[in-house]
């Protein structure tokens, strides 16, 4: 049944033995059945592996490997992958029932498209940040504009012609962080990009180790994924212009120290501020906030406390 798929899902686990039969459940309730699910245990200490066995879906398959991160256990998939086009959905998150049927058909409807994108809802977070949203239709804007720009659907929102992931090389498993933003940097310029304008995927906050709480990892690896696009593509980056690249990369890492600074995580917002200045972007009033980096943390966080007083 599985090597006829017409699509292949690929799922790595670790440690998830609290959330991983809800995602199955979600890929199993699907509208659209011509589908096979790989898992792969990334070297779960839990009894991830045991719960997924007892599932008896016959359209899965269970793979093994010691602990190496998401990227490895994303190629390990790739590489047993029977079907013509790729969905990922990790071990915490879900879809909506419609979401295999609909992405298949957008993408089926241009031979010349590679990748189809979806809306999606944040799920699990307080303060009312969890609105659903529709992202906009990218094609017509400018491609390495928008891609550097930064990561525009989360990695479940999406279906992949799996040609286009082997020919970009797959995951980069040198990565911590970001690497399903580094895969569409490379996916994207081979062909057309299709927008299924509905909240078709879900992804759940919870306690625990989930990779985007670690905000220096990930701003660190988005920047590696940037400069290896900027690398590969030189023609494009003289396009864009010293300037535009600049506000698009060291813009983003400012921003993401800034977001940092304001929540008071000062440990990360200062590696990043130190980056940037490293980089000798920003302005005179950015300065003024990046300069106290480069004190002793504990000079910098009575800074902050005066200035809170102050303040208040």
């Amino acid at each position: 049944m599985t090597s006829e798929a017409l699509i292949t899902i690929i799922m790595p686990c670790y440690n998830a033995s609290a959330t991983i039969r809800d995602a199955i459940a979600s890929i199993q309730c699907q509208s659209l059945s011509d589908w096979e699910l790989i898992v792969v245990d990334d070297g779960s200490s839990d009894d991830s592996p045991a719960l997924v066995r007892a599932i008896g879906e016959p359209r899965l398959r269970l793979f093994t490997q010691p602990n190496q991160g998401s990227a490895a256990a994303r190629n390990h998939g790739l590489r047993h992958a029977a079907g013509r086009y790729i969905a990922f959905l990790d071990a915490d998150d879900s879809w909506s029932r419609e979401f295999l049927e609909k992405m298949l058909h957008a993408l089926e409807a241009r031979d010349d498209a590679v990748l189809a994108y979806c809306g999606w809802q944040n799920l699990g977070i307080e303060g009312g940040r969890g609105k659903p949203y529709i992202p906009p239709d990218y094609e017509p804007l400018d491609r390495s504009e928008v891609l550097l720009g930064g990561c525009r659907w989360p990695i479940h929102g999406v279906l992949v012609r799996h040609r286009a992931i082997e020919e970009a090389g797959g995951f980069d498993e040198r990565l911590q962080a970001s690497v399903d933003y580094d895969l569409w940097l490379r996916v994207a310029p081979r062909g057309k990009l299709v927008r299924v304008p509905e909240v078709l995927a879900y992804y759940h906050h919870h306690e625990g180790e989930q990779i985007t709480k670690n905000k220096l990892s990930v701003a660190l690896n988005h920047w590696r994924a940037q400069n290896k696009y900027l690398e590969q593509h030189p023609d494009e980056a003289r396009r864009l212009g010293r300037k535009r690249v600049r506000e698009l990369v060291q813009g983003e890492l400012l921003r993401r120290a800034y977001t940092c600074y304001w929540n008071r995580d000062l440990a990360t917002a200062r590696a990043l501020f130190r980056m940037v200045m490293r980089a000798g972007y920003g302005r005179p009033r950015d300065w003024v906030y990046m300069l106290p980096a480069l004190l002793p943390q504990s000079a910098h966080a009575w800074l902050l406390r005066k200035r809170d007083m102050s303040i208040s």
